[in-house]
């Protein structure tokens, strides 16, 4: 009985062992030739060209994509709190890779494949980060495993707050707007400083899927998706149970941001 005993745990220790030498040597194969992260320490997205009338009504905007960037500092804590409720509550713990969230998403999933329901992610804000800075959106095992050994490298270099930063103006929000400033404007015709929480929870909806959460052309489903993150809000504890109420009770209001003709005269 005890032979048969220690022969189990000469297996166990021996697959434990086997495990970790593959782990190690699936992150040394996919340590090689990863493309550097260290720019992002003083990176700044190209920023769009406007023109203003003389009274600051917006004349025309000369860009393919619609940008503003704004440093942490002056991002609104009910922007901040918004998103981090809806894409990684745990960001300022985790070291890059949130082992809760991917266990979560492994069992979620689980019931999603029997249910074919869609298959749940489990990818933090430094994982984003590395994906739409220095990866493909090809959807693999490859790019999730360097996906997360960049976000560990990326978290070693980079305080929070500028990883977040980077996060928060470059993510794409729908309508041709990339990061948080730009889509408030687009959406709102508001600066981020001027936002409810309810409309920092609409943006916040929006990286899931901007198209499909896009509230210009379906606001039933951006409402829908909206109320899930200031439910999120309530239960992170960053509202309270009778601003929540208030909230989700809120018809989402869109105010598109006017654009003046430009006239150009014509001179006989």
């Amino acid at each position: 009985m005890h032979r048969i005993i220690k022969n189990i745990i000469i297996i166990i220790l021996s697959f434990g062992l086997l495990s970790v030498f593959a782990i190690i040597a699936v992150l040394w194969a996919f340590s090689n030739n990863l493309p550097d992260f260290k720019f992002l320490n003083n990176y700044k997205p190209a920023i769009s060209s406007k023109v203003y009338s003389g009274d600051g009504e917006l004349v025309n905007d000369f860009s393919s994509e619609k940008r503003i960037f704004v440093p942490y500092k002056a991002i609104s804590e009910k922007v901040i709190n918004s998103f981090l409720s809806a894409e990684d509550k745990n960001f300022f713990s985790h070291p890059g890779v949130d082992a809760r969230g991917v266990l979560r998403a492994v069992v979620n999933n689980i019931s999603n494949v029997v249910t074919s329901k869609r298959l749940e992610g489990a990818s933090t804000i430094t994982q984003q980060v590395a994906k739409n800075f220095l990866l493909t959106n090809e959807v693999s095992l490859n790019r999730k495993i360097k996906e997360a050994i960049l976000a560990f490298r990326i978290e070693r270099a980079l305080s929070k707050e500028r990883i977040l930063e980077l996060y928060l103006n470059q993510i794409y929000l729908g309508e041709g707007t990339y990061g948080v400033a730009s889509a408030s404007l687009e959406y709102f015709d508001k600066p981020i400083s001027e936002l409810n929480y309810d409309e920092a929870a609409l943006l916040a909806a929006l990286p899931k899927a901007p198209s499909r959460y896009n509230p210009y052309k379906n606001i039933e489903l951006a409402k829908f998706r909206r109320d899930l993150v200031l439910k999120n809000l309530l239960e992170n504890k960053f509202i309270n149970e009778k601003n929540y109420k208030e909230y989700i009770d809120n018809e989402i209001i869109l105010k598109k941001r006017k654009k003046l003709l430009l006239r150009i005269p014509v001179i006989m």
